[in-house]
């Protein structure tokens, strides 16, 4: 019998230890095996992807490429420029295929574009193995132990959790793998429809990344951001799975951080470093195992005799490997296909029909000038546009400040659509998960899982409480760096003299751009505007509409927020009896939020 020849194809695993799916494709014992890569149009185009995200992928294939080849100087990461629908027909036969293995994924395109290879593969005669590796349970399995329903709390990944067993312990980096066979192709990739081309606005030239199918050189290379036609990254944070086996490495050996970790007392103005451990997109791309990651502080939990006590989930380390469960087996349900159409600043009714959480159904304005400036940094709040100043120069972001920010654009100051800000959150985050992302903006705008809308964010009182001196401010917003710090966080209000001292300006909305000198006006009054948002917030409860609402698709509902009044209207009373479980939890997240 022909021994097998296996492809492994590498997606959000790229990582050589803790990979089920790897053990089980080198388990086969193959005469021939490529470990490959498909560059997929998909996110190419039709994803939101800023260009410090393309780095840090890039960083992560370039790095575990290095490491194969470590293991097997004959094999590398084997990129292929085609996407995989259409290339895996053709790459069977040329390779002549037996075996194809890889990782299961959540996202929801990625399950319909599987279900399409898999196929592709029955009518080849190519055997298809999948392993679950990207969560510490099964997420299919997880559903089935919480009553065929998606984990909506901690809680119930707490309890649905070991119904499966314990959490799997990390498997061991392979110590060799077998050389690839032929590597020929006597085919050129499928020109993949480029329009619409939602990352357009970053290409400084054509991308040139699919006019050969093993790239420029006939190598098989991993892509560059200049094939790409984008210019060089800002992030100072890159991937690949030797830095985040070091970074997991230095948190946990300092065990009283791991120990004590408490998140909503980690500070979001902390930088150089940041107050948390920063392992969240190694985890995104599958350069880090998860289950490495909770075994490593299981380790320290069993030893640690420090005098400070050990914190426990939802607040620890290990909760926040519990949060991050959480989403997953929601991603088939509800994603960013339910968000308008690019571009389109319209309202469009969202029907998160399997979600028990009160939708509560927005009528925002447009607020394309608002989002604008709030997606640059220039809203006139310095708080404000510091973190978002940050997130567009790093592509990360403390999850204070992604509340604080969020709550501003959203229920807290512009009462622009949640959708907005999701989106860009897609665009700028190099840790971006979809499900995890929109499940934060509802929460966060009170259109869903939360409904405390009246506890808002400052723009200036929350970040003025974690750093009096404005430190963080005068980092990421450094026309104001040599403002005396009783002004930092409101400069409008300072005497002209002390803006003639430190330089600058307040004048203008920012359209102009970063010019010298200058800081733009505060967007708006934020005490007028939270006044207007609570009133706006408590017709929409007093409504009390679900998305899946019949007067909701039919457009009906505007009629309704014409006439209510008062919380007594349709629905007022049911919803103040609505609470999401564990929602007394998750409000300690907001204790050092000021109104």
């Amino acid at each position: 019998m022909a021994k097998p020849r296996v492809i492994y194809w590498f997606r959000t695993d790229l990582r050589l230890h803790d990979s089920p799916a790897l053990k089980a494709a080198l388990d086969l014992n193959a005469e021939a095996f490529w470990p490959i890569w498909t560059w997929d149009p998909h996110y190419v185009y039709k994803t939101r992807v800023g260009v410090n995200r393309w780095q840090f992928l890039i960083d992560c294939q370039n790095d575990l490429s290095k490491s194969i080849t470590t293991l097997n100087p004959n094999s590398k990461l084997f990129l292929l420029r085609e996407a995989p629908q259409t290339l895996f027909p053709k790459l069977f036969k040329a390779w002549k295929i037996t075996h194809l293995v890889f990782e299961k994924d959540t996202d929801p395109y990625a399950r319909d574009r599987d279900a399409v290879v898999m196929e592709a593969a029955k009518v080849a005669g190519v055997e298809v193995i999948v392993r679950y590796g990207r969560t510490l349970w099964d997420s299919d399995e997880l559903v089935k132990k919480n009553g065929g329903k998606p984990t909506m709390t901690i809680s119930q990944v707490q309890a649905a959790g070991p119904k499966l067993g314990p959490v799997p312990k990390p498997i061991p980096a392979p110590i060799s793998m077998p050389d690839p066979g032929e590597t020929t192709l006597d085919f050129e990739p499928e020109a993949p429809e480029q329009t619409p081309d939602l990352n357009e606005g970053y290409r400084e030239e054509k991308d040139k990344s699919y006019e050969k199918i093993a790239g420029p050189n006939g190598d098989f290379a991993v892509a560059t951001l200049a094939e790409l036609g984008f210019p060089p990254a800002t992030t100072p944070h890159r991937g690949g799975e030797t830095i985040a086996l070091c970074s997991l490495h230095s948190t946990t050996s300092n065990a009283t951080y791991t120990a004590t970790f408490q998140k909503p007392k980690t500070a979001p103005t902390a930088f150089l470093p940041q107050s948390t451990t920063l392992l969240s997109p190694h985890l995104h791309f599958g350069t880090l195992s998860v289950r490495q990651f909770y075994w490593d502080v299981q380790d320290v939990l069993s030893s640690y005799k420090g005098k400070e006590k050990a914190s426990v989930p939802p607040t620890s380390l290990i909760g926040q490997l519990l949060f991050r469960d959480i989403p997953q087996p929601k991603m088939p349900l509800h994603t960013l296909a339910t968000i308008q159409r690019p571009n389109n600043y319209s309202h469009k009714a969202l029907k998160p029909t399997l979600y028990p959480n009160l939708y509560v159904h927005h009528r925002f304005p447009t607020g394309r000038s608002l989002v604008q400036r709030w997606k640059l940094g220039r809203t006139g709040f310095p708080w404000i546009d510091a973190l978002m100043r940050q997130l567009r120069q790093e592509g990360w972001m403390h999850h204070l400040g992604r509340h604080a920010v969020a709550c501003f654009l959203t229920r807290g100051g512009c009462y622009v659509s949640w959708e907005r800000g999701a989106e860009v959150f897609e665009e700028f985050l190099i840790d971006h998960e979809e499900a995890s992302n929109i499940g934060n903006w509802q929460w966060l705008s009170c259109t869903a899982f939360y409904s405390q809308y009246y506890r808002m964010y400052s723009p200036v009182a929350f970040g003025k409480g974690w750093d009096k001196q404005g430190a963080f401010v005068k980092r990421y917003v450094p026309e104001l760096g040599a403002l005396n710090e009783k002004w930092i966080y409101e400069p409008w209000k300072a005497p002209k003299l002390e803006l003639i001292k430190a330089g600058v300006r307040i004048e203008g909305n920012g359209a102009r751009g970063d010019e010298e000198g200058v800081y733009p006006e505060p967007m708006f009054d934020f005490a007028e505007r939270r006044t207007i948002c609570l009133e706006k917030m408590k017709k929409a409860y007093a409504v009390g509409l679900y998305g899946d609402d019949p007067r909701v698709l039919d457009g009906s509902w505007k009629h309704l927020f014409d006439e209510a009044s008062n919380e007594t209207e349709q629905g007022g009373e049911n919803n103040r009896k609505r609470k999401a479980k564990g929602q007394a939890t998750i409000d300690v997240l907001f204790k050092k939020a000021k109104t």
